[in-house]
């Protein structure tokens, strides 16, 4: 019997993708998104037009507190996980930078958002949002928007090929990032997301049934970049998610496509 030491060896990424990068690296980016600790004040709230005429509203608790997609973080307090921006690209030690200048801490999405693409965009505002993050995750040089993301990657020939680091997308709608099975049978997955449900503000480790996520339209893709495995029918890939982690995942038994 194989032990975990005497595993197959990851079979390396395209050379010629814009960056190279492994599962666990992949996975260790996207949980210092969700862990990461910042401590914003008052000045980093906005719920109004910025300087260039820009509508933001930063996910804070006074952001609608009484809807499902309320905000979460609290001024004064340390807080965790980097806030939802729309278009946003921070890594945690830009963020870090431009919160301590005084940005707005995220900035939600909406249908509106969504109609102005780039013209909704503030520059006075920091943050990740979809594919931001999961570009980030891919270690990507520039963001690779949900539209784009498809040029760089290849598509899976079934959803059942998942492995971690691969990505659900829906063009011009939404990205999440496979963080593998939850079981055997392949029927539920583990993800990272930002944008959706249950915290709809800020990146986490969440679990779905897949045929729920590709009934909502995603395709299975795999970066080019992507180092992977090759696994033979009826095996599992390796895991990347301890068991620490993966206890804090969140359970969506119905999920959404996440930003409006």
């Amino acid at each position: 019997m194989k032990h975990a030491a005497e595993a197959a060896p990851l079979i390396p990424g395209d050379p010629t993708a814009p960056s190279q990068v492994t599962p666990n690296e992949a996975m260790a980016i996207a949980q210092s998104y969700a862990s990461h600790t910042w401590r914003p004040f008052a000045r980093n709230i906005l719920h109004g037009k910025d300087k260039a005429g820009v509508l933001v509203n930063t996910p804070d608790v006074t952001h609608e507190p009484q809807q499902d997609r309320k905000g979460w973080w609290v001024p004064g307090e340390v807080n965790s996980g980097v806030p939802y921006k729309w278009g946003g690209f921070d890594d945690p030690a830009s963020f870090d930078l431009a919160i301590g200048n005084g940005s707005a801490g995220g900035d939600v999405s909406s249908p509106e958002k969504r109609r102005a693409d780039n013209a909704a965009v503030s520059s006075q505002a920091a943050g990740v949002d979809c594919s931001g993050f999961v570009s980030r995750c891919l270690k990507l040089p520039s963001v690779h928007d949900t539209s784009h993301l498809p040029a760089v990657c290849t598509e899976l020939a079934s959803a059942q090929e998942l492995q971690p680091g691969d990505v659900l997308n829906i063009p011009h709608r939404h990205v999440i990032l496979c963080a593998g099975w939850y079981d055997p049978q392949h029927t539920w997955i583990y993800y990272y997301e930002t944008g959706g449900a249950p915290d709809y503000w800020k990146p986490g480790l969440k679990q779905a049934p897949l045929a729920a996520l590709l009934a909502l339209g995603y395709k299975p893709l795999r970066y080019k970049g992507m180092a992977y495995e090759r696994v033979p029918g009826g095996k599992q890939p390796r895991e990347v998610l301890t068991r620490a982690v993966k206890a804090s995942a969140a359970v969506v038994p119905n999920p959404t496509i996440g930003e409006p």
